[in-house]
């Protein structure tokens, strides 16, 4: 049988022009009992990833300040420091962090089972140690260091390191008690197949998925309404509303992979939304490559669409705003004071306007922008689109608008987190195009939500900036927009922002 690749069978392109029957992306409104389980799991979570990779961390900076405190009580804190003495300590703690890593001794599996591993640490650290004997023997240095202090510093390493695994071990299971630390999913399909995963999943050992209910579109005589002790909280559409005021992390579609036609119809719905999303591959008859599947435990799942800009990448992303934006705070603040006194002159009415717009996952926020129209004939919802010599832009808010000045209190937004420098751009929450919503115009619109909306964007500096004047317009911004998320990455970013004041000069659709 030839192999097929399961992410070129269910790409973004492939799920977006899948032609078949849909509801649409609109979120459907949920019944009393799905909204109460929704509303019990709002908190956010911390994520195993994040959890272990400050582990790393601080298991690192563990061994290096203990060696560095055995050198000085052998040595004296006041007496000569030996360049090699540093350098070999942070080079063997180093090398014992990778070295656990690569045994996947950072898995949350065997950081809730320190004892299990307590052979396979002590033979880490060892090696770690032996790899830098062995170095300091073939570079006829090993007559510079001092056994006793190695030795010591062997003995007082390996405590720290498993003693600090106990402590994590405690930690973790309160977490997953008090569900701090879990990954949210849904069942997506009823039935015997969703009850035979659900008792899959459930047989895992040390298990951090908590599934949250489960939802399919099809009656209660084909799709029970209790399967595995868990309920149907309601249709596929309202699974959309659901998943965003729940924080679901995972969706797991219950349903053969040979059904094509109906998983994909499933995903043109699902694929909005800010979630890993997987296959359940446990009763397919249809086999690929191992490498091909994700696992809970053993039961194996085919990876469909992984959250956009997850895990470090979002640790990495906020730096960035957070860097850039107090830079361009400093940077402009001339130019934003000099605006603030030129709209106060201009007009009456305050210096920035708020309008409610849609963030991340969906979410209301309020967007800073300097007020460019006047006060009594302001639209906060952004119903009807700013157009050419629109008689309610006031004079300076013709200048700022055409030059972008109007968006630079979303530098704020940026620093405080409700924006990112760099994403698609927010839309007010009635913007319409010809008495439709944007979301009525393009099918998949809200996968924009997939992550934070940005000051400037990839659609931006590609010239699909100002007025959306037709249908045409709002579906190739939402296409870079979907690009960008597809694509992203630091670089990526660092080139927008850096594109982002040349292509400004051309103001050709800013009104």
């Amino acid at each position: 049988m030839n192999e097929i690749d399961p992410a070129r069978r269910f790409s973004p392109e492939a799920v977006r022009k899948f032609d078949g029957p849909t509801d649409g992306d609109a979120p459907g409104g949920m019944n009393d009992v799905a909204r109460q389980v929704a509303s019990q799991y709002r908190r956010d979570t911390m994520s195993p990833i994040m959890v272990s990779g400050v582990l790393r961390m601080v298991e690192f900076g563990l061994l290096f300040l203990s060696g560095l405190c055995v050198y000085f009580y052998f040595v004296g804190f006041f007496n000569y420091l030996a360049w090699q003495y540093p350098v070999t300590i942070a080079t063997a703690s180093f090398l014992a962090v990778v070295l656990v890593d690569v045994t996947d001794c950072y898995q949350v599996v065997s950081l809730m089972r320190p004892i299990a591993n307590f052979g396979r640490i002590l033979l880490v650290w060892a090696g770690a140690f032996a790899l830098m004997a062995l170095t300091a023997f073939a570079t006829k240095m090993s007559e510079d260091y001092s056994r006793l202090l190695f030795g010591t510093w062997f003995v007082v390493g390996f405590v720290l390191l498993f003693g600090l695994r106990l402590v994590m071990s405690r930690l973790i299971r309160r977490w997953a008690r008090d569900g701090r630390m879990e990954r949210r999913a849904v069942i997506v399909g009823g039935g015997k197949a969703a009850e035979i995963l659900i008792r899959s999943v459930e047989k895992q050992p040390y298990n951090d998925i908590r599934i949250c209910g489960i939802f399919d579109d099809r009656s209660d005589k084909r799709s029970p309404p209790i399967v595995a002790g868990y309920p149907k909280l309601g249709t596929i559409s309202e699974l959309i509303e659901f998943a965003r005021i729940a924080r679901i992390d995972m969706l797991i579609v219950s349903l053969p992979l040979t059904a094509e036609t109906r998983v994909l119809q499933l995903l043109k719905k699902l694929w909005v939304l800010p979630v890993d999303i997987r296959l359940s591959a446990h009763s397919n008859a249809l086999q690929f490559r191992p490498r091909a599947y994700s696992f809970i435990g053993s039961v194996p799942m085919l990876d469909i669409f992984d959250k956009p800009i997850n895990d470090w990448d979002s640790v990495a992303k906020r730096a960035f705003d957070i860097v850039f934006s107090l830079i361009g705070i400093i940077v402009f603040s001339p130019v934003m004071l000099a605006t603030a006194i030129a709209i106060k002159l201009d007009s009456k009415g305050p210096v920035l306007f708020k309008q409610k717009r849609h963030g991340f996952n969906n979410e209301i926020i309020e967007v800073y922008k300097f007020r460019s129209m006047y006060t009594d004939r302001s639209d906060p919802t952004a119903k009807q689109t700013v157009t050419k010599n629109d008689p309610r832009v006031t004079r300076v808010g013709r200048f700022i608008r055409k030059t972008s000045i109007d968006e630079l209190p979303q530098f704020v937004n940026s620093l405080l987190g409700s924006l990112s420098l760099i994403g698609p751009r927010p839309h007010a929450i009635a913007a319409q195009s010809h008495n439709l919503l944007y979301n009525e115009v393009v099918d998949g619109y809200f996968a924009r939500h997939k992550v934070k909306p940005g000051v400037t964007g990839w659609a931006q500096i590609n010239g699909w900036r100002g007025e959306m004047d037709t249908n045409e317009k709002i579906r190739m911004r939402t296409e870079y927009d979907l690009y960008y998320i597809e694509n992203w990455s630091l670089l990526f970013d660092l080139r927008i922002l850096f594109l982002t004041p040349i292509r400004l000069l051309n103001t050709e659709n800013a009104y």
